[in-house]
């Protein structure tokens, strides 16, 4: 039987490209090539490989990452006794010769990846759609997600809420929308996508707003730096501001009070999560905050104050999901591996006439007692947690990336009690 053409704007040739693109794992990209050359690495798949791949990433900084693959790659084709392209031989031999490891790493702290949401089926009814199909947004991060760069790292929850943003467009589009702990500036990128009404990112470490405003730059937005609100309209427009969640202050925020607020993966430290629900409790239009509470509780380390209430707007591919719905998303307890965390309720009966701020928090829950002492903290503070992990499931639109694990995530809302 010939072996099939390969298309890099279909699969499997789209997935391989999107990979390498997003500068996935050399074993997640071996075996992509695998399954594009039916079970092996053919001739025509390397030859694939080299002229999508390989020859436009030449020269663009990822030599690091270039080398390494190569040399996985001449090593499984080696293994299956096939034919080696004389490229692959002829560009590893350069690397070997011209560039020494601890220069490649130095050159690559910082490096550019393309994350490509991939939109098929019944996703191309979405208005947020190319007509490509695909979106592929380029950003400059760094590899050393556990040496103190981790601002400049692209985390798990950062892609699942850029799936759910362009997954259900309808719930943003037209929001003024805050992120906590923006980062590589993702998340803001879709927002503006989607055209929320109004894009404010935020992050606590000053060289990590400075790249994030090199990844928005590269979308094509345009960067609004400083506290002081402006008049403008420009959709393209995002603002980002420099916000320490321990320094962050009811006055510093008051101007702000967004409909939405975002925050990808950021219950990770328990010494910084009381100031989070600080921040929280300021965006979703707080009166007190909670530096009023923690002056005479003996029985208590986190602030108590009185919430407002939210409401929460959504659907499911079509279908009505608000969660004022009561049939749609009833009281239930939810656990972890019944390993001692703390249950949270998601009771959304009586929301159908309110109308105060929400916040989507998406995130991996990698320690019980950080995940516990952040629900303490907020139950403490009359927040509510609602678990809407199995009700408001984005599309799936990084199906070449192997290295994300949807099911590892937990989305929630906070609101008020």
């Amino acid at each position: 039987m010939a072996e099939k053409e390969l298309d890099s704007t279909a699969p499997p040739g789209l997935h391989l490209v999107s990979a390498f693109l997003a500068m996935e794992t050399t074993d997640a990209l071996l075996c992509l090539a695998r399954e594009c050359g039916g079970g092996k690495v053919t001739e025509k798949v390397q030859r694939f490989i080299w002229d999508h791949c390989l020859t436009k990433a030449l020269g663009k900084g990822n030599e690091s990452y270039l080398k390494k693959f190569i040399k996985k790659l001449i090593t499984e084709v080696e293994s299956k006794h096939c034919n080696v392209l004389d490229e692959l031989y002829e560009q590893y031999a350069s690397y070997m010769t011209f560039f020494k490891d601890d220069k490649l790493v130095k050159e690559n702290e910082r490096l550019c990846k393309c994350i490509s949401f991939l939109f098929s089926g019944d996703c191309f009814e979405l208005s947020v759609c190319p007509r490509s199909g695909k979106l592929v947004v380029p950003l400059q991060c760094s590899l050393n997600m556990l040496e103190g760069d981790t601002g400049c790292s692209i985390w798990p929850s950062s892609l699942f809420l850029s799936e759910l943003i362009l997954s259900f467009p309808h719930i943003f589009s037209g929001k003024s929308c805050f992120e906590v702990g923006s980062g590589v500036g993702l998340i803001g990128i879709c927002l503006a996508h989607v055209k929320a009404s109004k894009v404010i990112l935020s992050d606590g470490d000053l060289s990590t707003l400075a790249n994030m405003k090199i990844n928005l730059e590269m979308n094509q937005l345009n960067v609004e730096t400083g506290l002081q609100q402006t008049s403008t309209k420009n959709e393209n427009v995002v603002k980002c501001i420099h916000l320490p969640w321990e320094s962050a202050s009811e006055k510093e925020l008051k101007d702000f009070m967004p409909e939405i607020i975002l925050g990808a993966d950021v219950i990770y430290d328990p010494s910084c999560l009381p100031y989070l629900i600080q921040v929280l409790l300021i965006l979703l239009n707080k009166k007190k905050s909670c530096d009023e509470n923690h002056e005479g509780s003996s029985k208590k380390s986190s602030p108590k104050v009185s919430c407002a209430d939210c409401k929460l707007n959504g659907s499911i591919r079509g279908q009505d999901l608000s969660p004022h719905d009561s049939e749609s998303s009833s009281s239930y307890a939810y656990d972890i591996n019944t390993s001692g965390i703390k249950t949270i309720t998601a009771d959304a009966t009586g929301l159908r006439t309110r109308a105060a701020p929400v916040a989507y928090i998406a995130s991996v829950i990698r320690n019980i007692n950080t995940f516990n002492h952040f629900l303490a903290l907020a139950d403490q503070a009359d927040l509510k947690i609602t678990d809407l992990t199995s009700t408001l499931r984005p599309l799936d639109l990084f199906p070449y990336m192997k290295s994300y694990d949807r099911s590892s995530i937990r989305l929630f809302t906070v609101s008020s009690k």
